[in-house]
């Protein structure tokens, strides 16, 4: 049965507890290879790590461990638990499990806003043009993951398996159908749906997995539109031993600044 992103969310917000939460089963609609897609287990993690934190506190970096592949259409259980709550910052982790083992580790940081007379204003900025439509990936049986069908990307640069030099990816998201609003669990998801940037230098389709994962939010998160587009820019730093190293932009479709992502990507070419 297909779901969207909302009705997925909506099964945490109405059974976490304080100690774990029973997640029935994820459709193969969001699978990515043998695993669930890893931004919707990310996402997950964080929401039920939300449960534990109080909304005054703002969500300012997650660290993300792939550890294992979550099965689709199988019983998983999200355990999140509380580090340390500060004056002003809160650590909390949460673990996804499978039968006896251990999928997803997640770290998250939250930190109340204070007065400081410290202010550095963002200077990288796109200079992409904003979409008209989707461009889109074809849906190639066995290349190309379910999970996308739940995305627009408009791809501007980095086309996967092209043979291409260049390294970097760039483009606009959004979900194709749209939530009701748009939270950080939300741009999770949609962060993690683009292709590797190391993919559009194969010619031949190669599979690719991420190893870790950090994201570091910037708000005002609230001016983000649920139809609206974010803009996205990534770059490989560093690529060897069929490990890449990789760092991306997040804008909103004013031009701010939303977040910032670095991930370790295996590749088995």
């Amino acid at each position: 049965m297909a779901m969207n992103i909302d009705e997925l969310f909506q099964h945490i917000q109405l059974n976490a507890d304080t100690n774990n939460v029973q997640f029935p089963s994820i459709p193969k609609t969001w699978s990515q290879g043998r695993t669930v897609f890893g931004g919707l287990s990310a996402s997950l993690a964080l929401l039920a790590i939300r449960q534990l934190v109080g909304d005054e506190r703002v969500l300012r970096s997650i660290s993300v461990n792939f550890v294992g592949p979550i099965a689709a259409e199988s019983e998983f259980t999200i355990t999140p638990s509380l580090l340390r709550e500060g004056r002003n910052v809160t650590h909390a982790t949460a673990t996804i499990t499978q039968g006896d083992k251990i999928c997803v580790v997640c770290n998250a940081c939250f930190g109340s806003g204070r007065e400081s007379r410290i202010k550095v204003a963002n200077q990288v900025h796109n200079d992409m043009v904003h979409p008209k439509k989707a461009n889109f990936i074809p849906q190639i049986p066995k290349v190309v993951p379910k999970f996308l069908r739940h995305f627009d990307l408009s791809i501007e640069k980095g086309m996967p398996f092209t043979g291409s030099k260049n390294k970097q990816v760039e483009g606009w998201m959004r979900f194709k159908e749209a939530p009701r609003e748009i939270s950080d669990a939300h741009i999770i998801a949609m962060i993690d749906a683009w292709p590797p940037t190391l993919l559009q230098m194969l010619r031949l389709p190669a599979p690719a997995s991420t190893v870790t994962w950090e994201v570091e939010f910037i708000h005002p998160i609230k001016s983000l539109q649920p139809t609206g587009w974010l803009a996205y820019k990534a770059d490989t730093r560093q690529a060897a031993d069929g490990y890449g190293h990789t760092e991306a932009n997040i804008w909103n479709d004013s031009g701010e600044l939303v977040a910032l992502s670095r991930q370790v990507v295996g590749i088995f070419d």
